[in-house]
């Protein structure tokens, strides 16, 4: 591709264990931000996949947050006590990354590579394979 990379926009983020993300506190590692609800099926599907990449990748500097939007935080916790989730856990009170984003259809996939440049978007669950080709585009692939 021939465009520049993009800067992520300016964004803070708090897990809901309170560890607190910035686009400076990343810098250096690959996050893929995934924005979903408890309600979407899609999401659902997808978590598998996340979760292989996460096992993968974890020694390689990946973060994944996990940005819940717009349901209450007990909602969520009731439902991660039942599907427990290998990433950080996002809410949407607690970032400015859902308002950046617009994301609107779930689950919206952002990547930013070690650089703090956005380096690909993937709209809508599509297994793990394209997450596996979304991820390689910052240049993690496994061997």
């Amino acid at each position: 591709m021939s465009q520049a990379a993009e800067p992520a926009p300016k964004f803070f983020a708090k897990s809901l264990d309170g560890e607190k993300f910035t686009n400076e506190s990343l810098v250096g590692k690959v996050v893929l931000v995934q924005f979903w609800a408890t309600w979407c099926q899609y999401c659902r599907r997808d978590q598998p996949a996340v979760d292989a990449l996460m096992s993968d990748f974890a020694n390689d500097g990946f973060v994944v947050l996990a940005v819940n939007v717009g349901e209450p935080r007990k909602k969520v916790k009731q439902y991660l006590a039942d599907s427990p989730r290998a990433c950080r856990i996002v809410l949407m009170e607690d970032t400015n990354l859902a308002a950046l984003y617009a994301a609107r259809s779930y689950p919206l996939y952002v990547l930013i590579d070690r650089e703090g440049n956005v380096a690909g978007t993937q709209r809508g669950a599509a297994g793990e394979e394209a997450l596996r080709r979304l991820v390689s585009k910052a240049g993690l692939t496994a061997e």
